[in-house]
């Protein structure tokens, strides 16, 4: 019977860990200052601009959510960027994805302040990481490895499969376990034999962004299973990339969806905003 990874009552703990640090940085005249940007009326981003705010503010946070119609054109988003960089109450500074077609993702993520890119997505972020030395860690893969040493998970000389290769998990992902001394295949949906290559992980790590893609076929016994997937169904529910419920006899640990990955990324984000405003002190 795997045990469940619970991602939702680690966030708990990590946040209230954080309060302490707040009310430090409060002390010395400095209150953590989150602004988040939303384009346009996506559902999806509302739901999680919605709970960033509500977790900034339970926080104590000065937090911003700065709604601006799809119709902005990239100048107006690049001023604002740019007047956020130069606030000294803003200690951290995302723009939710995704944008609207006639906006450059790639040159609203340059305009950042890497020192204020809580997301970790500057281009000097990753490739801050990519050197071992990161500055900001994308939240997904930062909060990943705190589940991993939340439940003394060794990584050390562990085979470790990534399923993904994105900018925002899969990359990040390899990094930080070879960091952490695991031997890592990055592996994708163009993988040959790919169920075959997922069987060699201690650790598989699942971020193809397709509902129940991975079945047991693809875990050996005793492997930790961690699926930062969410994908909405059209009955409504979310599920994540590996159908983890036919896993549970196979595996030794397992994270949920919802209430696995996702409460991390969460947490992560409102950690490396209280780390910007700290690197100020």
């Amino acid at each position: 019977m795997a045990k469940m990874i619970d991602g939702k009552a680690l966030a708990t703990k990590t946040k209230e860990a954080l309060k302490q640090r707040v009310a430090d940085l409060k002390n010395k005249g400095i209150t953590p200052g989150l602004a988040v940007i939303l384009v346009g009326e996506n559902p999806a981003s509302q739901i999680y601009v919605r709970g960033k705010e509500k977790d900034a503010k339970s926080l104590g946070f000065h937090s911003i959510i700065d709604r601006v119609p799809a119709t902005i054109s990239q100048e107006e988003l690049l001023e604002k960027v740019k007047n956020y960089n130069n606030d000294e109450k803003i200690h951290g500074l995302l723009v939710q994805l995704p944008l609207p077609k006639h906006i450059d993702k790639e040159v609203i993520t340059l305009a950042i302040d890497p020192q204020k890119d809580v997301d970790g997505f500057h281009p000097v972020n990753m490739g801050r990481l990519f050197m071992g030395d990161p500055l900001m860690i994308p939240c997904t893969p930062f909060g990943v490895m705190r589940m991993f040493e939340e439940y003394n998970l060794d990584l050390s000389g562990k085979e470790a499969v990534v399923i993904g290769r994105s900018n925002i998990v899969g990359k990040p992902m390899a990094n930080l376990l070879t960091m952490a001394n695991a031997t890592v295949t990055v592996a994708h949906s163009r993988t040959q034999n790919l169920p075959e290559v997922a069987r060699r992980a201690d650790i598989l790590v699942v971020a193809i962004g397709r509902a129940h893609f991975v079945t047991k076929d693809f875990v050996k016994k005793g492997a930790v299973i961690i699926d930062a997937g969410m994908n909405h169904l059209e009955n409504g529910k979310f599920v994540g990339d590996a159908k983890t419920e036919e896993m549970d006899q196979v595996v030794s640990f397992i994270t949920p969806t919802p209430g696995g990955v996702g409460p991390m990324t969460r947490a992560m984000l409102m950690e490396q905003t209280v780390i910007a405003a700290e690197r100020r002190v």
